[in-house]
């Protein structure tokens, strides 16, 4: 059983904090482990349940990697990674040195059949781990 409002530290890390829950959880596993092979160390969260969920993990990461990057499958409109990141760019404004990345499915009907285009892979949130952490 999972402890409502609890984040999960699955990895720590110092260059970058990665938010995300449910499926997308190993999706940015295995983007994080991609750049750990480049020397970006990558602080991997999950979020467990986002209502309520635990800003306090998050924050205490971020004020220490000083950048955020969250993913989940909803559309980027309207998905939670919004809530995130509203909180933590209030939490955490004079820490931050990146905009906070969301990797998010696209503003868009869910198209079955096109499921792979539509869904953040792990490629996509590598790519938003490099341009954040490079930023």
């Amino acid at each position: 059983m999972l402890p409502l409002g609890e984040a999960e530290v699955l990895s720590p890390g110092e260059h970058i904090t990665c938010v995300a829950w449910g499926a997308q959880v190993h999706t940015m596993a295995r983007a994080c482990e991609r750049a750990a092979a480049e020397g970006v160390s990558c602080e991997v969260i999950d979020l467990q349940t986002i209502a309520p969920w635990d800003m306090h993990t998050i924050r205490d990461s971020v004020l220490k990697t000083g950048r955020l990057m969250v993913t989940h499958e909803a559309p980027l409109t309207a998905g939670f990674a919004g809530e995130i990141a509203a909180t933590i760019q209030k939490e955490c404004f004079l820490s931050l040195e990146a905009p906070i990345a969301r990797v998010c499915g696209a503003d868009t009907p869910f198209p079955l059949a096109f499921e792979k285009i539509y869904l953040p892979d792990e490629f996509k949130v590598y790519d938003a781990i490099k341009k954040t952490v490079a930023f």
